[in-house]
């Protein structure tokens, strides 16, 4: 399961550590099966209630995780995401569409951000990183099994598609018209972010209803990708909810 074309062609993956196993168990047939180490069977014997358990010596143990500290437990877990149209739910008010996202810390920050704001759903679009890749899955820290996830082949058709559902789509672009502060955020809202080194290309955040900037207040040049996407999600999450 090292290799993208593997996990996409079995549409398998392996989630490594107890948050994320604990979260692939917490989804109704996810798990295939769970391999542990003894010590961690013991020390988790309460999480592996109910789940299929295979035990494995250390060495076994560390040929499947890629952590530099393995914690004992790896389940080999069925794929999440679900498509599109399923994703854009009509009663969805909160989303966050990643185009172009490379870096699998980013996008599991994201993610994790997203359920923590109490979103509706990600899409990673375009040529953003794999999903199952071990480290987005570690970096989601269980999130990833607790809000639906979709991955689109073409941004623009994620973007058009949460705006046919109602979305108001903002682009979060550090030379956007609309100041975050000043927007209103209070209806239903896609957010659009961009690849960590080049942002969003023109032409997609033309197709967005309105380019947000974040207010520099300092003198740093800009926020990176997962603490803007924190910051954008969270003001959404706060005029929601009032």
């Amino acid at each position: 399961m090292s290799r993208r074309s593997v996990r996409t062609e079995r549409r398998l993956f392996l989630a490594d550590g107890p948050k994320a196993v604990e979260g692939a168990l917490s989804v109704d047939g996810c798990v295939v099966e769970v391999y542990a180490t003894p010590t961690a069977v013991e020390q988790h014997a309460d999480l592996l209630a109910g789940a299929t358990v295979t035990v494995v010596d250390d060495r076994a143990l560390a040929s499947l995780s890629d952590a530099v500290s393995p914690a004992g437990l790896v389940a080999l877990c069925r794929h999440v995401d679900a498509p599109l149209a399923r994703v854009l739910d009509v009663s969805a008010r909160l989303l966050a569409i990643c185009a172009d996202v490379r870096d699998p810390g980013n996008a599991g920050n994201v993610i994790r951000t997203a359920d923590a704001a109490g979103a509706d759903a990600v899409v990673l679009a375009g040529r953003s990183v794999d999903a199952y890749n071990p480290k987005t899955v570690r970096s989601t820290v269980g999130s990833l099994f607790h809000l639906p996830l979709a991955l689109e082949p073409d941004p623009a058709a994620a973007v058009r598609a949460a705006q046919q559902r109602g979305l108001t789509v903002l682009a979060a672009d550090g030379a956007g018209e609309v100041d975050l502060f000043d927007a209103d955020l209070s209806g239903p809202t896609a957010w659009l972010f961009g690849n960590e080194a080049w942002g969003l290309p023109d032409e997609l955040a033309a197709l967005a209803d309105h380019r947000v900037a974040i207010p520099i207040h300092g003198r740093a040049e800009s926020l990176n990708l997962s603490t803007a996407a924190a910051v954008c999600l969270y003001a959404s999450a706060r005029a929601q909810r009032g």
